[in-house]
């Protein structure tokens, strides 16, 4: 079982659609706790309509959102199990990535749902640009 991350950045979407077709993404998950952006192309329903155009789903799953400062306290709660347990199903019908705005994973609460990820078997890969990154450290 293997699912991927990717932030989108100041990337072109272009340049995004491209590493998402590079690893034969299928479908992106949207972890932004607030799915909007200053780039009008990374607006959710924007974003889904330039997806959906490329053949690749788009979900958004607001119970995985980012939490400053608390993210790893948040992991424990019912809420983030809620959003787990709906990433886990959807990882498992097709291959997955899921996106936030922050293009490094390090930078980002995609780091810790990526670490739960691999505590239950999961594979987790990073797209960064068209090589990917795999932390080895945990949390």
């Amino acid at each position: 079982m293997e699912i991927y991350t990717i932030g989108y950045g100041n990337r072109e979407i272009n340049e995004f659609v491209r590493l998402l077709k590079t690893y034969g993404i299928e479908t992106i998950v949207d972890v932004r706790r607030f799915p909007t952006s200053k780039f009008d192309c990374y607006k959710r329903e924007n974003l889904q309509k330039i997806l959906r155009k490329e053949g690749i789903y788009y979900y958004w799953i607001p119970e995985l959102g980012g939490f400053r400062g608390g993210y790893a306290k948040f992991l424990e709660t019912r809420e983030f199990s809620v959003g787990l347990e709906k990433l886990i199903k959807i990882a498992k019908k097709n291959k997955t990535c899921i996106m936030c705005a922050e293009l490094f994973p390090w930078r980002c609460h995609r780091r810790y749902i990526a670490m739960r990820l691999k505590k239950i078997g999961y594979h987790v890969m990073h797209i960064l640009k068209s090589e990917l990154w795999e932390e080895k450290r945990e949390i």
